[in-house]
C-alpha cells in the first residue's frame, strides 16, 4: 500500500531589501529574532562611535609618550662621529647611473667613541669611495654602529600609525561580532524554519 510522501520543504524566505533599520519597523513578517539582530546591530553601531575615538586618543597618546622616551634615550645614548674607511668601497655595476646615486655598499670603517677608545664597523657607503675617506655615522655607547635618533615628525608619525590601527581593530572587531550574531541567529531562524515545516507538511500530503 503506498505511503503518504511529503512534498519536500520549500526553501526559506529571502531576507527583506537590506533598508535602514527595517528590522525594527512593523510588520507582518518581522520576526522576534530580527528584533534582535537590529538592536544588537544598532548597539555594536553606537559602541563603534563611542569607542572609535577613545582608542584613537588612548593608543595614540601610549604610541607618543613610548616612541618619545624612546627617542630622548637614542639622543643621550647616541653620537654623531666621523668615521675613515679602512677599504676601498665596491664600486657599481653602472657609475654614474640613477641606481648608483641611490645604492649604498657596506664597508668597513674606523671611528672613536666619546670615550677615545676605537672602533670598527660596517657602514653604508656610496660606491666607489676610496680608502681613506671619511663620512659621518651615528654609534651607540657599546661602540655599535646604529641609526640616527628618532626625529619629532617619525615620533608623530609612529603614533598616529598605531592610532589609527588602533580604530581599525575596534571597526574590525564589531564587524567579526555582528558577522557571529547573524549566523548564529540565521542558524536559529532556519532550523525554526524546517521545524515549522515539519509541523506543516503533513496537512499537504496527498496519496496517489
Amino acid at each position: 500500500m503506498p505511503g503518504h510522501t511529503s512534498p519536500p520543504a520549500p526553501r526559506p524566505p529571502r531576507e527583506l531589501p537590506r533598508v535602514m533599520f527595517w528590522r525594527l519597523r512593523r510588520n507582518p513578517l518581522r520576526r522576534r529574532s530580527d528584533v534582535v539582530q537590529a538592536w544588537i546591530g544598532l548597539g555594536l553601531t553606537l559602541v563603534v562611535l563611542a569607542a572609535t575615538p577613545l582608542a584613537l586618543f588612548l593608543v595614540g597618546d601610549a604610541a607618543h609618550r613610548h616612541y618619545a622616551r624612546a627617542a630622548e634615550h637614542q639622543a643621550a645614548t647616541r653620537h654623531h662621529t666621523t668615521a675613515v674607511l679602512v677599504e676601498d668601497a665596491r664600486g657599481h655595476p653602472e657609475p654614474g647611473s640613477a641606481e648608483a646615486k641611490r645604492t649604498l655598499y657596506p664597508t668597513k670603517v674606523r671611528f672613536t667613541d666619546p670615550r677615545g677608545r676605537t672602533h670598527t664597523a660596517y657602514a653604508d657607503t656610496r660606491p666607489a669611495l676610496p680608502k681613506g675617506s671619511t663620512i659621518r655615522v651615528w654609534a651607540a655607547t657599546d661602540g655599535k654602529l646604529v641609526g640616527s635618533p628618532l626625529t619629532s615628525d617619525q615620533v608623530r608619525s609612529r603614533a598616529m600609525g598605531y592610532a589609527l590601527i588602533a580604530a581599525l581593530g575596534v571597526h574590525a572587531a564589531a564587524a567579526v561580532a555582528y558577522g557571529t550574531v547573524h549566523r548564529v541567529i540565521r542558524h536559529h531562524n532556519l532550523a525554526a524554519w524546517e521545524s515549522a515545516w515539519a509541523t506543516t507538511a503533513p496537512r499537504w500530503t496527498t496519496s496517489p
